[in-house]
């Protein structure tokens, strides 16, 4: 770390509605042993009332209240453009509680591990800790992202750093830099998948991402939208995974594995419909395919950026996916 940075760590949390989970966010942040950090809050047009005294009582952070909500995305994007003298940003979810020690095994591991540009958290579910919540996202060959693995035994899981396709946002660390490189959330995505989607343009780029399992946090999951399986969920989710796909993936895979998405996307949307929840699912692929043609504009600028090899690309993303389902990155609002 850069002795002259004031603030070498900033961590952003993005709120709606969520102040009760706030308070108990922000009280594992205090208690975090890397103790140079600063923290900045985007309050999202909460409609539930801030409690009383909360920026006395939260003297030492930076609140910033939108006019509107603005989405995950967007809210995260406008405080990584502003802040200065910041070489690394954390993003946590307000219904993500760090362990102490958690901000120090990621400064850490940056210092150990200092070719990677994003490191993810060891995420265990808030009141299940010997559960998983995540651990790391991972990304299909046919374009499907999961948490991997969400819902396993924790005391099961691998131990050692290792290399992912790309951190959940819910609680990882990025190289600012390569933030600002990649051009940070896609705005359109509003929330869900918009972390892989940024973690596959930083592989593009010919950044890494690091899982660093010591780095733990509890996390809630979902707190503000309904759960993973709302219609808010799937919506977003699965509009947001063909936008990922058409966005990121280099052209000869591109056209390789359109078949095979094509097929994943079906054998969805005929999941749902056999669940009931026709409606929503019709609506997240109908709005997925309104929006291609401003998506592959995206893509030919990402593209053109491109440095990673086809290689590099396909070693780092998932050819089996048994087991695997669609369980997206839950992001607030």
């Amino acid at each position: 770390m850069a002795a002259s940075l004031s603030f070498p760590v900033c961590i952003v949390i993005v709120n709606w509605n969520s102040w009760q989970l706030l308070e108990q966010c922000l009280q594992a942040l205090a208690q975090q042993t890397w103790r140079n950090f600063k923290v900045v809050v985007i309050d999202n047009a909460s409609t539930r009332p801030m409690p009383e005294n909360f920026p006395e009582r939260h003297a030492g952070i930076e609140l910033i209240r939108s006019g509107r909500n603005l989405g995950f995305a967007a809210a995260n994007n406008l405080a990584i453009r502003n802040m200065q003298g910041v070489e690394w940003v954390a993003l946590l979810n307000p219904d993500a509680f760090p362990e102490p020690d958690w901000l120090t095994r990621l400064v850490e591991a940056t210092q150990q591990h200092p070719g990677y540009a994003a490191f993810g958290s060891r995420q265990l579910i808030a009141g299940s800790e010997h559960l998983l919540d995540g651990d790391g996202d991972a990304y299909h060959i046919s374009g499907l992202p999961w948490r991997e693995g969400h819902g396993k035994a924790a005391a099961s899981a691998a131990q050692e750093v290792r290399e992912i396709f790309a951190p959940c946002a819910a609680a990882a660390l990025y190289r600012r830099d390569a933030l600002i490189e990649a051009g940070g959330f896609d705005e359109d995505f509003f929330c869900y998948v918009e972390d892989v989607d940024l973690g596959f343009r930083l592989r593009l780029l010919g950044h890494r991402c690091l899982q660093v399992p010591g780095a733990v946090v509890q996390h809630v999951g979902s707190a503000t939208t309904g759960g993973r399986q709302s219609d808010f969920a799937v919506y977003h989710g699965h509009r947001n995974l063909v936008w990922c796909y058409v966005k990121n993936m280099p052209p000869a895979l591109f056209w390789l594995l359109l078949p095979l998405h094509l097929a994943m996307n079906l054998a969805v949307v005929a999941a749902y419909i056999l669940r009931g929840r026709a409606p929503i699912i019709l609506k997240a692929k109908r709005d997925a395919i309104y929006g291609l043609p401003s998506v592959w504009k995206k893509r030919q600028h990402i593209q053109s950026g491109r440095t990673a090899g086809y290689a590099e690309i396909w070693r780092i993303m998932n050819c089996r996916a048994r087991g695997a389902r669609p369980t997206f990155s839950r992001s607030e609002m």
